[in-house]
């Protein structure tokens, strides 16, 4: 059945479990996942389908079905599963995505490796994922294409099928031409996003580099503007923009460049902070921690997280202000999410080192500074840590989004605790009222989180209280509409 909306993305829209010696699938119980968000505009249409990737040991003869109907809370929708071996997926995410891309797009030119890529394979990938939707695509549908390792899907699709309409949404940061055009491939993959009838970000300055990228390498003009609204103005933090290119004059169409930040179902942590347990838990972190002051910080081992630099604040502090050894605790949540690749490895060996000298230097038989954890805490645990948290210490590098400042701000039903936020996460332009520092600075990271920590009780909830209305406004199903709002398709309503 052919499909009025096909989602495209490297995800599978479940989990895929063994129970009783059989594969089961269970629907994504992650309470920020993009992917329950996708999955209800299938609510919207006809039908709908998803294309995603999954792990094959013969690409051409896979052992399972490549196309499944799948019905759960969202409806009945197509899944195309693309069989990929585990060399193109090395190929084609590991290296390609992570060593070549990913370096580029947070702007750590000094890690970018061009040398192992395999083009040709991320061709062969994306022309898979390409036909996979043509494939599904009803006349006129809207195929909606995920994130930067399918740069080359929406220029292929518009070769196979010229009738549909085409919408690409960075989850990432997008950098400026100096940075973006060190890519040898930059011209394939931005002809490809033009062939977009719409291509969305989560902040207006990706959507500006976007356009000075494309501007670089196209004769193309801005044909319009729109002034950025106030609330996504953060005076002083390094991502804010005025004004925000709105449509690209193409060589073949125009395309809109929308601006969405993601947000999180707020509604669901709040629920999830007021439950008996999570309260319970929240109270006895609190006892332990006794007159302390807990600072949490939770994020991937990754270099563009800042963690390395976050720990070498906190030892500074620590030397500088005697006042606080024993009366401050780091909860360190550093959880691999490349596990095997050596970049990470290094990342997290050094964060390792850094805890570990740290603890040395001025821990004592009662108290260690720092608690170092390098596993994923189950959400409704870390909800309660964000509960008994005085200090959430959020300071990435570089940064699309951050979604771990919002739960924060969310579980805070109490309306209390500080966030200190880098102001080179997307988040930053959205939270104005947050603690901001630059994680480039060593006074201003130190001077960050010496305010935090000194901050009264009435500022707090004052600061508090604007974020927890920032984080509302702009809330996951917001991030929904507003995408629904700008992109062409056909619904239920419509037709």
């Amino acid at each position: 059945m052919s499909s009025d909306l096909v989602i495209v993305y490297h995800r599978q829209p479940y989990e895929e479990v063994e129970e009783n010696g059989k594969t089961v699938l269970r629907e994504n119980k992650s309470p920020n996942g993009i992917v329950p968000t996708l999955k209800s505009f299938f609510g919207k249409v006809e039908h709908g389908a998803w294309v995603a990737w999954k792990l094959a040991d013969d690409a051409n003869n896979p052992g399972w079905d490549r196309q499944i109907e799948v019905e759960d809370s969202f409806g009945s929708y197509s899944v195309s599963r693309l069989p990929l071996t585990q060399k193109q997926v090395h190929e084609f995410y590991h290296v390609t995505s992570k060593e070549a891309f990913w370096p580029i797009l947070h702007s750590f030119k000094d890690r970018y490796n061009y040398d192992p890529v395999d083009w040709p394979n991320f061709r062969e990938v994306n022309w898979r994922f390409a036909e996979a939707a043509a494939a599904e695509a009803a006349q006129g549908a809207l195929v909606w294409v995920h994130d930067y390792n399918l740069w080359l899907v929406p220029g292929y699709l518009r070769q196979m099928r010229p009738d549909v309409k085409i919408a690409f949404f960075h989850h990432t940061p997008f950098p400026a031409p100096d940075m973006f055009n060190v890519l040898p491939w930059r011209k394939e993959i931005v002809e490809s996003l033009m062939a977009c009838d719409s291509v969305g970000f989560h902040i207006p300055r990706y959507a500006t580099n976007f356009a000075a990228v494309v501007q670089s390498l196209m004769d193309v003009e801005i044909t319009k503007r729109d002034k950025v609204p106030e609330d996504l103005i953060a005076e002083g933090t390094a991502l804010t923009e005025r004004k925000v290119p709105a449509i690209l004059g193409g060589p073949n169409r125009d395309v809109h460049l929308s601006v969405a930040p993601v947000g999180v179902d707020v509604d669901y942590i709040q629920t999830r902070a007021r439950v008996d347990a999570t309260a319970q838990r929240a109270e006895e972190l609190l006892r332990d921690l006794g007159d302390r002051q807990l600072i949490l910080s939770v994020g991937r081992t990754d270099y563009t997280k800042g963690g390395i630099e976050q720990l070498q604040s906190f030892e500074r502090i620590l030397e500088d202000h005697p006042e606080f050894r024993g009366k401050v605790q780091l909860m360190h949540v550093s959880v691999s999410a490349n596990r095997g690749m050596a970049a990470y490895g290094e990342i997290q060996s050094a964060i390792e080192e850094a805890a570990g000298r740290i603890n040395g230097r001025f821990g004592s038989l009662d108290w260690q500074p720092i608690t170092l954890v390098s596993r994923a805490i189950p959400f409704k645990n870390l909800v309660a840590y964000y509960r008994a948290a005085a200090i959430a210490w959020i300071t990435p590098l570089a940064d699309g989004m951050n979604l771990v400042a919002k739960e924060f701000i969310a579980s805070r039903v109490d309306g209390d605790g500080v966030l200190v936020l880098s102001e080179f996460a997307g988040a930053a332009v959205e939270l104005e009222a947050a603690v901001a520092t630059n994680p480039f600075s060593n006074r201003s990271m130190d001077v960050a989180i010496c305010q935090a920590l000194d901050m009264s009780e009435p500022e707090r909830r004052d600061r508090m209280a604007s974020m927890q209305r920032a984080v509302r406004q702009y809330d996951l199903s917001s991030w929904g509409r507003s995408v629904e709002n700008l992109l062409p398709h056909n619904q239920k309503s419509a037709a």
